[in-house]
């Protein structure tokens, strides 16, 4: 746990938003999913979370589709998102 601890303080010092995704790949493979804060999200994630928002506070996009279906699709809107990102 004490590296665990050492690897997000240095993320932290660093100034930006989200963990590289070496980062991330060793915070997963050094802890459990639960002693990871939110705050490691990926890019992809943070997208996806933000068409998430976009589709359930959307009086048409939150009829007719399962919780499943939306978390899909907003995976799929991030990955067109950083798609856009790259190709910009």
């Amino acid at each position: 746990m004490d590296k665990l601890k050492q690897m997000l303080d240095a993320h932290r010092n660093k100034d930006r938003e989200f963990p590289t995704y070496d980062e991330l790949v060793a915070l997963t493979e050094t802890a459990a999913p639960k002693d990871i804060p939110a705050s490691a999200m990926t890019l992809r994630d943070y997208f996806a979370a933000k068409a998430m928002q976009a589709v359930t506070t959307n009086e048409i996009g939150a009829k007719g589709f399962t919780f499943e279906q939306r978390a899909i699709w907003s995976y799929q809107q991030a990955d067109a998102m950083l798609a856009a990102r790259g190709a910009a």
